[in-house]
Formats: C-alpha cells, structure tokens, sequence
C-alpha cells in the first residue's frame, strides 16, 4: 500500500482528530475501515461493468430464469407478477413467459395443464416494461412458451408493441450481418425469442415493403404458412435475433442453423450431450444461443448446478429463481461479476474456434491459481435455532465449483457455543487448474452431532473477483436477505 492510499483511508476513517493529525490510525479507526466496503472480499473494481461489451450475444453468459412468472412449485402454487419483478431486479436478463388463450380475448400467463393460478399477459409485458433496465441497460430477452391461438398470438403482438414501444426490438440492426448483434447494440432493447415463419433476411424486407405499403401479396403468402406452423404473422415478425429452434443434432446445426436461431435444450438431453460430444458442444455455443431448462420431473421447482453447463459454454442456463438453495447460490454469484448485468462475457477458450478445451481435462496451456484462504475468524454470526443460549457450534466450510477436476470442499474445525466471535485461524491452499470458470463458496454452519448441520450463512463469488490481502466476508442467508453485519474475517492470497 502506498503512502497517498495509506493516507486517504486515514482520512476518510479516522474518527480522532489528534490521531488523524499525526497519520495515525486508532484501534476504532481501523476497525472502521477493516468493516468498509473497501474491505469486502469482492474487489470493488467488478461492481461496474468492465469487460467488452461489443462482442455477439452467443459470447457471453446471460443471467436467465424458468418459468418466472411462478413463485412456488410448478403444480398447485400461484402465479405472480413479483416473479418477473424481482429476477428483473437481480439482473436476469432472460425471463420465461408460458402463453395460453385466454378468455374475452386476453391471453394469460400460467403453467398449462396445472393448478397454477393466472395472470394477464399485459399485466406481465407492463410489469417488465417497468423493471427491464433497473439494474442493468443491456437487453432482456422474453422467451414465450407460446400455446396462444393465432389469433390471440396476434393480441401479444399488439401488447408487445403498444406497451413496450421503441425498446421492443422489431427490426435488424445491420442489413448484412452475420453475426448477432452485441449487447452494447441492443442496449435498452427488449427482445422476443419464438418460433418463426420464414427468415430474418424476409422479415426485414417485408417491413421494408410494409413502410411503402406495398407488401399484400407478401401478407397473403405468409398467412397460408402462418395457418400451416400456427404462428401468427404479426408475432412472428418480431423475432429478429432470437428464433426458437429444436435442437436436432450438432450435425444439423452445422449445416442449417442460421446464427439467429436459438436452441432450448433440457436439462437431462443437455447432460448427456456434454458427456457424449462436449467439444461439439463448445463449437456449438461459440456461434448459437443454447438455452438449458429444468426437466419436467421436478415439479417442486428444483434446480440443477448451473456450473456443469457453463462449463460447455450454454449461455441462458435458466433457473427457477424462486427456490432458494445452492444452485441460486452459485448464478447468485456467478452474476455479481461485471457489474451484475445479467452479461458475462465467455473465457477466450470457449470462445475460440480453435479451442481444445474440455472441462474434463486439464488444459495443456492451463495457468492455474494457487489459492491461499485462512479463515481467522467471524463476526456476529447468525445464532442457532436450536440452542436454548441462542449461540452454536460454529466452522466454515470452503467450496470450490469450477470445472470436476477444480471443485473441492474443505472445512474448519468446530468452535463451541459460539456465534458472536469464534477464531478459527485455519489456513487451506487449493490448486485451481481453470481459474475462469470458478467460483469459490463460504458457508457456515452450526454443527449437529444428531442431524445434519444447521446452514447459518453463506456468500459466493467468481475467484478472480476476489480481492486479496484482509477482507471481510459478508454472509446471506439460504433465501439471499443479507445477514449484516455477520460476516467472516479471511486474509487471500493467489498467485497466476
């Protein structure tokens, strides 16, 4: 630390003017700035967006929810505009809207089949127009399960448009590209991912034609398609770089996917093809969207490890952001980086066409990270629910996710009956082969001999976020409430 830094923080914490006078820092003073933001393990040059933000879409991880309009399970539970409200909030950039015939000629929102209560898809497009650029200014994509009539997909069209006005995206950015565009071009833009009638090259001259009204024999002709696939017109001409396509094979998309058709892939497909062709994977999802979705079976609103498919480069890998636990964790903290702006942008290597990487192999080129945490002590810790004293039998435990060879799991010792300010001064050193894909969890937990521990707190980042030397740990609780001021005192140290 220089002297100007050693300086300004004097400055800026000191709270005795005889000591400040002298470029002393007191006791108090200190602690003051060791309890600062400047101090937090998440080093205060990623809350802004930094990285480049000009390459195509498919370059990036987007932050992307499942089935957001729901806040419980997928069968019985309600249906509700906080949903899209709150994930907007958190920086998801992808939100899921299930669209079904609705009556007096008002589709709704709601999970086909089931329980599930309803809404209007107006109250939901209004809803989103409200929060889309709250957190970040890069686009949202709106991913419609679209059940609708053409007919009524002919309403959405017109709500899509009258409520969303210019940030709807509705026509292409470059009359040439082959590429997607990039999120610095579709800034404040909302995009609609559905299916299609025809190509993104037609729909443009069609809105071209449109403009000098001259286009009725082109209407006509696309209406016999459109009773054909069951895609209104009018909808379909607002899928610019978003189309829904199935997904066949890695050879068919080779060879005919167009670079703005998209894929949605279940999770359990999505598994195998990453154990089975990873490398065609990769490739894949250097020139596709490939979106990821929780299988049919967990209709308790589950969610998979979002890590094993960032891992391959899948870059919409959707969660049901209303059910709390380590999968949430893990996006939680993944998106923090640059800036939390639903973007990330994609390590070289699963960018690179000429890429050897496979996540099940450690890289010839690799650069690995020798980590180094020691865990000193806590502050404030949550008390135990189970303790009559209100105190508990605290350790920390250390997660690394990442690539299978990087992810590993260590722990403290026990500290007994106490929450308030347990020392642990437990040092542990990991290796980190992929340093780019991993993220580094910190959990503490109240030791049950009887049954299993008692989850306290956590906090979750990317490793090469963290800021090194003494840092404080702030702690959140399983639903994501911050704990404050509970927290872990860690000295990190990590050399490339």
């Amino acid at each position: 630390m220089s002297e100007r830094i050693a300086s300004e923080i004097i400055e800026k914490y000191e709270p005795v003017e005889e000591v400040k006078q002298a470029s002393q820092m007191s006791f108090e003073g200190f602690t003051r700035y060791l309890c600062s933001s400047e101090c937090l393990l998440f080093s205060k040059e990623f809350n802004n967006v930094y990285q480049d933000m000009h390459h195509p879409l498919s370059d990036y991880f987007i932050s992307s929810s499942h089935n957001t309009y729901l806040i419980s399970d997928q069968l019985l539970g309600p249906s509700d505009i906080w949903g899209y409200e709150s994930a907007l909030v958190k920086g998801c950039r992808c939100l899921e809207i299930d669209c079904w015939d609705g009556s007096q000629n008002e589709p709704v929102v709601y999970h086909g089949y089931t329980l599930t209560s309803k809404l209007l898809f107006k109250t939901v497009i209004q809803a989103i127009q409200k929060y889309a650029f709250i957190t970040s200014d890069y686009p949202v994509v709106l991913s419609l399960e679209n059940h609708c009539s053409p007919s009524q997909q002919e309403v959405i069209a017109d709500i899509l448009q009258s409520v969303l006005g210019d940030a709807l995206l509705s026509d292409m950015l470059d009359d040439f590209s082959d590429k997607l565009p990039s999120p610095e071009a579709l800034k404040f833009k909302i995009l609609v991912r559905n299916k299609k009638i025809g190509t993104l090259i037609e729909t443009h001259s069609r809105r071209g034609l449109d403009k000098h009204g001259k286009c009725k024999n082109v209407k006509l002709l696309l209406y016999f398609y459109t009773l054909k696939v069951k895609v209104a017109m009018a909808l379909s001409d607002l899928v610019i770089y978003t189309k829904a396509e199935k997904f066949r094979n890695f050879s068919y998309s080779r060879e005919y996917q167009q670079f703005y058709e998209s894929n949605s892939i279940e999770e359990s497909t999505a598994r195998k093809l990453s154990k089975l062709r990873a490398h065609d994977f990769i490739l894949h999802n250097m020139k596709f969207i490939t979106r990821i979705y929780p299988k049919a079976t967990r209709a308790d609103s589950s969610n998979f490890n979002p890590q094993e498919f960032w891992n391959i480069g899948c870059q919409m890998v959707a969660l049901n952001f209303q059910t709390p636990g380590l999968p949430m964790d893990i996006q939680n903290g993944k998106f923090l980086d640059n800036g939390g702006s639903g973007y990330i942008l994609k390590p070289r290597f699963l960018r690179d066409a000429e890429t050897e990487f496979n996540p099940k192999k450690t890289p010839e080129n690799s650069k690995p990270v020798t980590l180094t945490i020691k865990v000193i002590s806590g502050i404030q810790l949550p008390p135990s629910i189970y303790s009559s004293s209100n105190k508990a039998d605290t350790l920390v435990i250390i997660e690394i996710f990442g690539v299978p060879n990087d992810q590993v799991k260590q722990h403290t010792r026990v500290v007994k009956k106490n929450a308030f300010c347990p020392r642990w001064n437990e040092t542990f050193t990991f290796i980190i082969q992929v340093p780019e894909l991993a993220l580094i969890r910190f959990v503490v937990e109240s030791q049950n001999v009887i049954a299993e521990n008692e989850f306290l707190g956590q906090y979750t980042l990317p490793l090469l976020c963290m800021g090194k030397g003494y840092r404080r740990v702030p702690l959140f609780s399983r639903t994501g409430e911050d704990l404050e001021p509970a927290s872990l005192f860690v000295y990190v140290w990590y050399i490339r």
